[in-house]
């Protein structure tokens, strides 16, 4: 029996900032190339996008979906998907990524989490037109001006007007049930406890349960899908999250690579290193006020599950040329 295609995946960690965890990425350098990039990639946040311009595909693992001008898309962190434009075009998108529990955080106790919330958000993706969702479609377009004029009170408006979002995909996900579900990556459930619960210290055992594997299995896959293994990943995570409080803080290094979960400041620095390239306080010193987005990006293969193959290094030398001009 012939051996089953693999597709390239990968994983991109965006650094959201810990105060206020939504980032707006426009302009005329987020145009989609018409040539498909051949690689899927899922994210650490939820992905809401308006297309501005032109029409194209969105690729998940076991379809295709068309998406049009004037398109609202919005694609859980779980669901490996990518876009490439109609022939001859290069579709404009705006994009917001964000992490929704915490810019919701305030307004948790308003949150109906056991009436469809989540359900509405995990492992889901919706494809909106603007004349058939015309108040979902206004709701991100005042969220990205928002985002762009930065106007008095501008953060508070994004989180009322997200939470306004949250229930519009409620009411559709009731709607049409699983008719929006795509495939998502086994290691799901690993990477949402990794996001949320990084500041502690918890063992592998733990992630390997909650995504029903045995360690040996867990590892195995996690490095095949990622290219690294959960401790690195972990530990990377970190230092993301360290980012953007020293974006933010003028706490100390010390008392920020403890918050973020390392337990020694030459710990934090060694990691900090590996990932940066230089140190905390040079970073600090360099990009601390710079608000742009960071992110980590991690390369690995979607296999078969009984055919887990090693062969992230190899594709890790050649994904830059494969996917520069297209998400």
């Amino acid at each position: 029996m012939p051996r089953q295609p693999r597709a390239v995946i990968e994983y991109r960690n965006y650094e959201l900032s810990a105060e206020f965890p939504i980032q707006l990425l426009s302009g005329e350098q987020w145009r989609i190339s018409d040539v498909p990039a051949g690689v899927l990639h899922f994210h650490n946040c939820l992905e809401i996008g308006l297309c501005e311009s032109d029409g194209g595909t969105l690729g998940f693992q076991d379809e295709q979906r068309p998406f049009h001008a004037g398109d609202v898309t919005v694609i859980a962190g779980d669901v490996p998907h990518t876009t490439w434009s109609d022939p001859g075009t290069a579709s404009k998108w705006s994009y917001l990524f964000l992490n929704p529990e915490e810019l919701l955080h305030p307004f948790s106790y308003a949150l109906p989490y056991d009436a469809g919330y989540q359900p509405a958000l995990q492992g889901h993706y919706y494809i909106l037109p603007e004349a058939e969702y015309p108040v979902a479609g206004s709701l991100v377009r005042i969220m990205m001006r928002e985002m762009q004029e930065k106007s008095a009170s501008y953060q508070l408006s994004v989180r009322t007007l997200y939470l306004a979002l949250s229930i519009e995909l409620m009411r559709l996900q009731a709607q049409q049930g699983s008719a929006n579900m795509a495939a998502t990556i086994a290691i799901a459930p690993a990477l949402a406890y990794i996001n949320t619960h990084y500041k502690e210290d918890f063992p592998i055992e733990t992630l390997a349960a909650l995504c029903g594997m045995s360690q040996s299995h867990f590892r195995k896959t996690f490095k095949a899908l990622l290219g690294v293994g959960p401790l690195e990943h972990l530990n990377r995570t970190r230092v993301l999250r360290a980012c953007s409080l020293m974006r933010v803080s003028e706490d100390s290094i010390l008392s920020i690579s403890g918050k973020v979960g390392f337990q020694s400041l030459s710990s934090f620095n060694r990691h900090f290193m590996a990932e940066m390239g230089t140190t905390p306080s040079k970073w600090r010193r360099a990009e601390g006020n710079n608000p742009k987005t960071a992110v980590l990006k991690y390369a690995g293969w979607l296999t078969p599950p009984d055919s887990i193959e090693m062969e992230a290094a190899r594709h890790r030398k050649n994904e830059a040329a494969r996917y520069r001009k297209n998400k």
